[in-house]
Order: structure tokens, then sequence, then C-alpha cells
């Protein structure tokens, strides 16, 4: 079982029900390819450029506006694995679906996908890395039949 806490603390985008529902897809499609079984929660939130920027100064330093920000935190509680917080921007959301021509639901689970490898403990820092990292996106994407 997978339990999703949804927090949306911007105005700009509105986050549906069917958003929600394609993001616990890939949540779950995620720890499927993963291998991972058991009961898992994240907590995902949606917020402005402003905010994300605050978030990325505050935790990585970085005095910038970012996409989508992970915090994992593997706890367990009560039999649950706690994975972390994922923090999307929704301009952000916005601008790269633009910037990329496809759709905004397809930008949205693309960066649900990479924060969620993020929780899991894959990174991008060094080239072989990203190079596997992106390799797993590409699967993920193409099992959620939005890889294009």
């Amino acid at each position: 079982m997978i339990d999703i806490l949804f927090n949306d603390r911007q105005d700009l985008l509105e986050i549906t029900k069917d958003n929600e529902k394609l993001i616990e897809k890939a949540v779950e499609t995620v720890l499927d390819m993963e291998e991972l079984r058991g009961d898992f929660e994240v907590s995902i939130s949606f917020v402005s450029n402003e905010e994300i920027k605050e978030l990325n100064r505050d935790y990585r330093n970085v005095d910038s506006e970012t996409d989508v920000l992970s915090f994992p935190m593997d706890d367990e509680f009560d039999g649950v694995t706690i994975l972390g917080d994922i923090v999307m921007s929704t301009e952000k959301i916005i601008e790269q679906a633009n910037d990329f021509n496809h759709s905004l639901e397809r930008e949205m689970i693309y960066l649900t996908v990479h924060s969620m490898l993020h929780l899991l403990g894959y990174d991008h820092m060094s080239e072989d890395e990203k190079q596997e990292m992106r390799a797993k996106e590409k699967v993920i994407m193409k099992n959620l039949n939005l890889f294009k």
C-alpha cells in the first residue's frame, strides 16, 4: 500500500483528482520497477517558484528556483516506510512543459518519477549515475505510456 499526502500551497495551477491519480500510478510504478513491496508513505507538495527558491537556498545552498526538490527520509513508523517529501514548482511544470512541447501532466509525472528515484537513493552527480538514473526514468515513463 502507498499513502500519498498531497499538499497544494500554490494557486497558479489547479491540481486535479486526475493529476493525483496519475501521480499515484507513477509512484506505484517506480516502486514496482524497483521491486519494493510493503507499506509506503510519500508527501508531495506543489509550490510557487518563490517557495521552492527559498527551500533550495535553505537546504542546498543554491539561491535559485528549481523544478523539483526531493527530501529522502527512509524512516519507518508503525510498519510504514516513510520515503520522504517531493516538492514541485508549478511555475516550472508549466514552463518546462512548454519548453519541451509536452503536456503539463507529462511534466508533472516525469518530475514525480525523477524525485521518487532520488527518494530511493539514486542521484546524478557523476556521469555514470546520471546515465543510470536517466535509463530508469525512460523505462518507467515508457511503462506509464508517457515517454516520447
